[in-house]
């Protein structure tokens, strides 16, 4: 068994996989995992596992499911296989459970010849000969050596297939037939990427006709020749995060679904790009979202516009923030250094004097101060470019300045992406002669939809928004009193509702937006707005930690595991730290978050705490408005968290018990 071959030993092998529970069916293929050295950490591998779970269900539907994560645990790739007799529920799209079981351990750097072997194996997951011959299989030596593409040490009653390489060209297909395209990507880049691609060939080659398709995923990317991309007659997209260099298919008639459509419907994506060249198909929709090191959903047909929106708002708001927290923390300290009154110091160029503190006040200033600028266009032009790509970024970009010039702030800011990114969708859907189809992303799109855009925004709809920005600013500067504790409830409720989503990045743009108008005044109402928000988002995770370390029982060794990032995470106002603990028990977690985060809102806003420093937790604390209440306010949410869920999870525990169901991860007894 070569180095590049042994993705699998016998010893990974469990033909009688026991446990019907997911979470210990993963645990006893992980522990062989560990003792075969392939993993170093039980406890933080599984913890991985769980996260990508959390992400997105891996059941892959007929009786197929592939946990897989990347971590820093795993030595080297490698691949646990569990056969379980009544099947093991991995939430697949036909709700059959999992009677084969692969896990992929992929090292956190695993280079691009070991990526490649992950990749094969999730094309060959498409091949029922593949699964079927692992069903019959008789020997933990047989399915090893039939994964790993070795001959199997019994006769095999069929070929193993052999690697493809991505975006290969079927030759079935008649001359002249449909021709097409296709990308596909997931968070991960190991197993649906494939799966997907293999599973669109399989299906194009039934229908007769021809696909390239290019995996944009961990193994590498060979990206699809301009020619036959010039040549194809419809575009497939199934992916989950964001198409590298979609404006290479501005044009072309688009199907564009998740990546497990991919998987699962692959022969209708098929006959729907096939109903759009013919034009008996309904349009496309194109748009889809991502953001830094986070998961990404691209937009299905039949998902609710709601839904849509809010992804593009939060794709936004996610290239935002970067700048937000830049500039904000640069003007934090630099008041901090020289005072609110440094606001109004003259300009560093020709008065900088490298002795004076009161010059790098001014510095760090004005260098803040210029990344805010970026605050409204960085907002406008991503959510422009979540709808409609790379194309829509100029006028997005464009709109927002106007926005800023006007005085529309954020919320003209929102708009300004909005009708930007939906007349660029609208203009990359005109079938325009292949003449000009080269220029239309770079040309003409632009030209026209900046116009469009600037005209908008300085005539029909910028002065009725800065007139409603300067309503809010108003607004929130008076807020005092009971007005000013409903409101920091509110915005608490809105941060731990869903722990980094929508609602919570609608809450923390709110008061990031609100900041940028705050003005010098020590105490303006948007900057009580920013510490509330962020004491409300920091107390999650941290009444989460204080929970695990008060009742450890009430949680499983992996939950423990993640207490002790949570303080960490919670700390540093990264309210994401709590996702783990809600995907396991949403139904007691997200109240007991709730409940802590009005208050901690609620008390900041009641304290009269200020912050003009947009992230940080407690490492600005020196920038902090009546820090010392203000540390109150985030103990007592935390404390009312913490309460709440070892409430909740102490009242299911003992019904579990009495009803039999195992407790803290050990059987009950039967009387």
């Amino acid at each position: 068994m070569s180095d590049t071959s042994g993705l699998i030993t016998p010893a990974l092998v469990d033909l009688y996989l026991a446990p019907e529970d997911k979470s210990e069916a993963l645990r006893v293929l992980a522990q062989r995992l560990v003792a075969e050295g392939r993993v170093t950490d039980l406890e933080g591998f599984l913890a991985d596992i769980a996260a990508r779970e959390a992400q997105a269900p891996t059941g892959m539907g007929d009786g197929i499911g592939i946990p897989h994560c990347r971590s820093p645990h795993v030595t080297q790739p490698s691949l646990a296989f569990g056969r379980s007799a009544r099947g093991v529920d991995f939430d697949a799209p036909d709700g059959r459970p999992a009677d084969l079981i692969f896990m992929i351990a992929a090292p956190a750097g695993a280079d691009d010849t070991h990526l490649q072997i992950l990749a094969a194996l999730a094309r060959r997951l498409m091949d029922p000969a593949f699964t079927g011959a692992l069903r019959e299989a008789e020997s933990p030596s047989a399915v090893a050596a039939r994964i790993n593409g070795e001959e199997a040490p019994v006769a095999a009653t069929e070929a193993v297939p052999a690697p493809e390489t991505p975006a290969t060209l079927q030759p079935t297909a008649a001359d002249g037939g449909l021709r097409l395209v296709a990308v596909t990507s997931c968070p991960t880049g190991i197993a649906h990427t494939y799966m997907a691609a293999k599973a669109l060939e399989l299906a194009a080659t039934r229908a007769g006709a021809r696909i390239q398709v290019e995996t944009q995923g961990s193994a590498g990317t060979t990206p699809l020749d301009p020619e036959v991309i010039a040549a194809a007659d419809a575009v497939i997209f199934a992916h989950d995060v964001e198409i590298r260099d979609r404006a290479r298919f501005a044009g072309k008639p688009t199907v564009d679904v998740g990546v497990k459509a991919g998987v699962n419907r692959a022969d209708d994506l098929i006959a729907q790009a096939a109903g759009l060249v013919t034009g008996a198909g309904t349009r496309p929709t194109t748009a889809a979202v991502t953001a830094p090191a986070t998961v990404v959903t691209a937009s299905a047909p039949g998902e609710h516009w709601a839904q849509r929106l809010r992804t593009y708002l939060m794709t936004g708001v996610s290239y935002m923030i970067p700048f937000v927290a830049a500039g904000g923390l640069l003007i934090a300290l630099a008041f901090a250094i020289g005072g609110y009154q440094i606001a109004s110091a003259p300009s560093v160029l020709g008065h900088f004097d490298w002795t004076s503190s009161h010059s790098w006040a001014a510095m760090l200033f004005q260098t803040g101060k210029t990344s805010f600028g970026f605050l409204v266009p960085v907002l406008s032009g991503y959510i422009a470019w979540a709808i409609a790509d790379r194309a829509a970024l100029a006028a997005g970009i464009a709109g927002g300045a106007v926005s800023v010039a006007v005085g529309a702030g954020f919320l003209g800011g929102i708009v300004s992406g909005l009708v930007a990114g939906f007349l660029v969708l609208w203009m990359i859907r005109w079938n325009v002669p292949r003449a000009i189809r080269g220029i239309m992303p770079v040309v003409v799109i632009p030209l026209l939809s900046v116009a469009v855009v600037g005209f908008l925004m300085f005539v029909v709809v910028g002065s009725p928004i800065a007139s409603a920005m300067t309503g809010l600013t108003d607004w929130l500067n008076g807020l005092s009193g009971s007005n000013a504790i409903m409101l920091g409830a509110l915005l608490g409720a809105m941060m731990a509702f869903d722990m980094g989503g929508p609602l919570n990045k609608v809450a923390y743009t709110f008061a990031a937006g609100a900041l940028t108008t705050a003005g010098t005044t020590p105490d303006a109402g948007s900057l009580k707005v920013m510490a509330a928000v962020m004491a409300a988002g920091m107390t999650p995770p941290l009444g989460l930690a204080l929970a695990t370390v008060v009742r450890s029982r009430l949680f499983s060794p992996e939950e423990r595991e993640n207490g002790k990032a949570a303080w960490v995470l919670g700390a540093s106002f990264i309210t994401e730290g709590a996702i783990p603990f809600a995907a396991a028990d949403p139904l007691r977690v997200i109240p007991a978050g709730i409940a802590g985060s009005m208050t901690a809102g609620g008390l900041s806003m009641a304290f009269g705490s200020t912050l003009r420093a947009p992230h940080g937790g407690i490492w600005v604390l020196p920038l902090i408005g009546s820090p010392f209440l203000y540390l109150v306010a985030v103990a007592a949410g935390t404390a009312v968290t913490a309460t709440v869920v070892v409430l909740l999870k102490g009242m299911r525990k003992p019904a579990a018990a009495a009803a039999g169901f195992p407790v803290a991860g050990k059987e009950a007894v039967a009387a």
